[in-house]
């Protein structure tokens, strides 16, 4: 785990309400959003994410497939514009296959417990709120089939 200082970043993502079964509604989200940039000449300035905003485990949660750009873009449909918070983040590089997320989440968790950090969330009756807890994509399936050599960063937000 490593602890960066993040600028704000604007973003473009569509949101859904799904359960942890229903992933792959959301995961079918980031070519669409690609797409819509694409159609407009815009460029993503990094990799694609999914921003967790709103976790009831395993039934209920809110996530963003998103795709960060340079500049205020304005949505349009489904599609919808969004700025990142600026902070601190606590941030977790895994390399490997994406369905072992959970446990390099619990780790990143464990890790931020042992150093006293506290998240930017609220925990209200079993639901979870957070300002940017996000998992980005840094290898793009077309260069990298072999899912268990993918790159994913796990950032969450600091208080």
């Amino acid at each position: 785990m490593r602890i960066e200082d993040r600028p704000e970043q604007h973003y473009v993502a569509i949101k859904r309400t799904i359960s942890i079964n229903d992933f792959p509604e959301i995961a079918d989200k980031l070519p669409v959003v690609i797409g819509w940039l694409a159609g407009r000449g815009i460029a993503p300035v990094s990799a694609p994410f999914f921003k967790y905003d709103s976790l009831e485990m395993p039934d209920r949660l809110e996530v963003e497939a998103g795709v960060p750009v340079a500049s205020p873009v304005e949505g349009d449909g489904e599609i919808f514009a969004g700025v990142l918070p600026a902070g601190r983040y606590a941030v977790h590089t895994h390399h490997g296959h994406p369905d072992k997320l959970a446990d390099a989440t619990g780790k990143l968790l464990a890790q931020a417990a042992e150093q006293g950090l506290r998240w930017d969330m609220t925990d209200r009756d079993g639901v979870e709120t957070w300002a940017a807890r996000l998992e980005v994509y840094k290898t793009h399936p077309a260069e990298q089939p072999d899912w268990n050599k993918w790159e994913t960063d796990l950032v969450f937000k600091l208080a």
